[in-house]
């Protein structure tokens, strides 16, 4: 079994997910690791993390991490 993706006018045929983040994911431009999920865009260079991209000059990038959670905020827990 294998599946197409279509991306800025090329079609690349896959036979897995792992293959595809390797050749198609971006790549931060801090520490080096393939961006799988959201990661952070800031003046068309792209990172991992927030953590990265202050460590590359970009102040305003913010994220949660050291925001306290909300009350009532808290995933619930499943048994």
């Amino acid at each position: 079994m294998s599946f197409e993706v279509h991306a800025q006018g090329a079609v690349h045929t896959f036979d897995c997910f792992e293959c595809a983040i390797q050749m198609m994911a971006p790549i931060c431009e801090h520490c080096g690791v393939r961006i799988v999920g959201h990661g952070v865009e800031t003046g068309r260079r792209w990172f991992c993390c927030a953590h990265c991209a202050r460590s590359e000059g970009a102040a305003a990038i913010v994220d949660r991490a050291d925001i306290p959670a909300q009350p009532g905020a808290e995933r619930p827990v499943r048994a």
